[in-house]
């Protein structure tokens, strides 16, 4: 059988975080002496390292089959390639921003100036729906720094936590879009691929399920099961079996951990003993 070809970031967080989660998936990936080539004895699959801007172009001439990259590359390279899943991880923002001590009046201020970014094709798209005409400055690397050397008035980068532009003295004026790690597919798959492809994503599905999802499982006095059935009632029911010690019980459940940390003083109140909460690595609904 060919192999599900799939293109990921050849270096970088993204590449990092993505690579986890095919490891996640029990696929682990075997890079031969070309380092931008991998494959898999677990998995019928071929892992492609390439630039992330690179990817939607590689997916839409079908040289990879899928690829995982930032929405954000998907939107700016406009190719015929299809989102399949969106993944959840290496989260930010596109934001227009400006000097720090500018007042600002709303996205009119952008007419007549110019803005210095790596992604134009999103920037014209959403000047030209706000109806403002600037000159777009299209640079590659350090955009941060085009106010502070006169190249232009505002910026329109990616944004994460926000540090970057403030070690620049800017400020964040407008979020334009919100991205997220995202598969894109081929839209000319054949029959034998797309099956691959939906294998792939329902382990990834699986791994999802179980991300922040704990095992709990508690002992409790009978006469207090229905309380605590009530603030820990799992993904149906909550599984309950008889203790050796008569009046008591074992409470089996699934929740998330956040959720944990709210409910686990109600169940010590209500008599529950052991508590022991254990990570999920697969959750399959």
């Amino acid at each position: 059988m060919e192999p599900l070809k799939i293109a990921i970031q050849k270096s970088g967080r993204l590449s990092e975080k993505s690579q986890e989660l095919i490891a996640e998936c029990d696929i682990k990936i075997i890079q031969g002496k070309r380092k931008l080539v991998g494959y898999s004895d677990d998995y019928p699959i071929e892992v492609l390292f390439l630039r992330d801007d690179d990817i939607p172009q590689y997916v839409a001439d079908g040289v990879a089959d899928i690829g995982i990259v930032g929405e954000n590359e998907v939107l700016e390279k406009d190719k015929n390639v299809e989102i399949v899943k969106r993944l959840g991880f290496s989260k930010c923002r596109l934001s227009l921003a400006i000097p720090q001590d500018i007042n600002y009046s709303g996205t009119e201020w952008f007419n007549g100036k110019r803005i210095a970014t790596s992604y134009p094709h999103i920037l014209q798209k959403y000047l030209d729906e706000q109806g403002v005409k600037a000159t777009i400055e299209e640079i590659s690397g350090s955009v941060e720094i085009a106010p502070g050397i006169g190249l232009a008035e505002g910026i329109f980068d990616i944004v994460s936590s926000g540090g970057t532009l403030v070690s620049n003295r800017l400020k964040e004026v407008e979020v334009v879009i919100k991205s997220e790690a995202v598969i894109v597919s081929n839209t000319t798959l054949s029959k034998e691929k797309k099956a691959l492809l939906e294998g792939l994503l329902y382990r990834m599905h699986t791994v999802q399920q179980s991300n922040g999802n704990k095992y709990i499982l508690l002992n409790a006095p009978n006469e207090k099961l229905e309380e605590i059935i009530e603030i820990l009632p799992g993904m149906k029911s909550p599984t309950v079996l008889p203790l050796y010690e008569k009046g008591w019980s074992s409470i089996h459940s699934v929740v998330h951990e956040k959720e944990f940390w709210t409910i686990h003083e109600k169940l010590k109140n209500l008599g529950a003993e052991g508590i022991l909460v254990i990570p999920i690595e697969k959750m399959i609904m």
